[in-house]
């Protein structure tokens, strides 16, 4: 139980730190700057311990955004995750090649030339054909899974704008036939969110949440809610709202739902 809990605390940590500076969404995209040292952070960072990034809602091309990839590239020199997952709305607007390379490639060039690859899953404000971009590794798949390089974890991408039949009895296979200790699934929309916007969307839990409870699924990642959250744990599961990638809603948090261990 101590490994399970050391494993939440790290990741939701690595969002918490990537993430906090966002801020509203600008016009006009500068070029990355050179990484500089990173400040001291007291995280969890046992060496060998698998470490990833969680990004959301983020792809608009605003001076935060490219400052944010700035931040997580210095983050990486003492936090060296492996890669990271997208909890959807990657790309706002126009998304031709010029956009892709305005609103993806610069603002997280420092990670891409490191090697850092990013999987990504879609939300509502995603074509569905960014699943044939190269560099979202999603190989044309709307939702896939993939084991994590180390460590006894497995991934599992959702595309929950269209949770149909064939996605659900393949999500319920996929679970079963996972020998990994940990099965982490990410996807746009949250189970539990105290987003005065949004907010939990009940429907996709009631499809959902049985199966990540048969897999033993502990921890799960969504977005749609533009802010930082990280949920008491609902029927044994953590859930992390991180919409917060391009836009912070300052506010957009509802203290009343009784949801929130932390959040900003």
């Amino acid at each position: 139980m101590a490994t399970r809990r050391s494993l939440a605390v790290a990741i939701a940590l690595a969002a918490l730190i990537g993430l906090v500076s966002a801020a509203g969404p600008l016009t006009t995209a500068v070029e990355p700057q050179t990484p500089q040292a990173a400040p001291a952070l007291d995280l969890p960072n046992r060496p060998g311990s698998l470490k990833f990034a969680v990004l959301g809602d983020f792809g608009n091309g605003s001076r935060q955004q490219t400052e944010l990839g700035a931040q997580m590239a210095r983050l990486r020199t003492r936090f060296p995750f492996e890669f990271v997952i997208t909890v959807g709305d990657n790309i706002y607007g126009g998304d031709r090649p010029q956009d892709m390379r305005r609103k993806f490639e610069l603002p997280y060039k420092a990670l891409l030339d490191d090697g850092v690859k990013f999987y990504a899953s879609l939300g509502n404000h995603d074509d569905r054909a960014q699943a044939r971009y190269a560099l979202f590794n999603m190989d044309g798949r709307t939702y896939y899974t993939f084991k994590a390089p180390a460590g006894d974890a497995r991934f599992f991408a959702l595309e929950t704008d269209y949770l149909k039949a064939p996605q659900v009895a393949w999500l319920e296979k996929e679970l079963a036939s996972s020998n990994e200790r940990w099965k982490i699934p990410y996807f746009h929309h949250p189970l539990y969110s105290s987003g005065k916007r949004h907010g939990s969307h009940t429907d996709l839990a009631a499809v959902l949440e049985p199966m990540f409870l048969r897999a033993g699924v502990s921890v799960v990642f969504a977005g749609h809610d533009h802010f930082y959250e990280r949920t008491k744990p609902q029927r044994g599961i953590v859930h992390f709202v991180i919409g917060s990638g391009g836009q912070l809603r300052n506010g957009g948090i509802d203290r009343r739902t009784g949801l929130t261990a932390l959040g900003f």
